[in-house]
């Protein structure tokens, strides 16, 4: 069974940790920027796209990291039950696209969607077309992120 787990982002000037759900990222903990002094300073947002409606979403703020980390888990915890296997494919399949998608580019290839006959090749050395494009990221480089 997965837990969460957090990472701190080495990216961020403030501090800010990303929250995962065995390899998806759920959400978000972090200080608040620029917010008034006499406001809660830390914020929590709790939800991943693609996988889930925009309604499924939940975000809040507290005075504290402990606070923020359970406010996270609650609303984490209401969640979970709501989502399928299905919500978490759909997230892990848009990081497949996306890195194949640079890696095309990093190589200097076209998508196919950038030719006009709608078909190219792959840097894996596959022909592929608009219709088949998911099909081949999915069975050939779904191990991409």
């Amino acid at each position: 069974m997965n837990t969460l787990t957090r990472r701190r982002d080495k990216d961020s000037r403030e501090e800010c940790w990303h929250v995962f759900y065995g390899d998806v990222h759920v959400g978000t903990i972090n200080i608040r920027a620029g917010v008034p002094r006499d406001s809660p300073r830390w914020g929590w947002s709790c939800g991943f796209y693609p996988g889930l409606e925009p309604n499924q979403h939940r975000a809040g703020e507290a005075e504290t990291f402990e606070g923020a980390r359970a406010e996270f888990e609650k609303a984490w915890n209401d969640l979970l039950p709501r989502l399928s296997e299905t919500a978490f494919q759909e997230w892990r399949f848009k990081q497949a696209e996306t890195a194949w998608k640079h890696r095309m580019w990093d190589e200097g290839l076209k998508l196919p969607t950038q030719e006009r006959s709608g078909i190219a090749k792959c840097f894996c050395g596959a022909v592929i077309s608009i219709a088949g494009l998911d099909a081949h990221i999915a069975e050939a480089h779904s191990d991409m992120r």
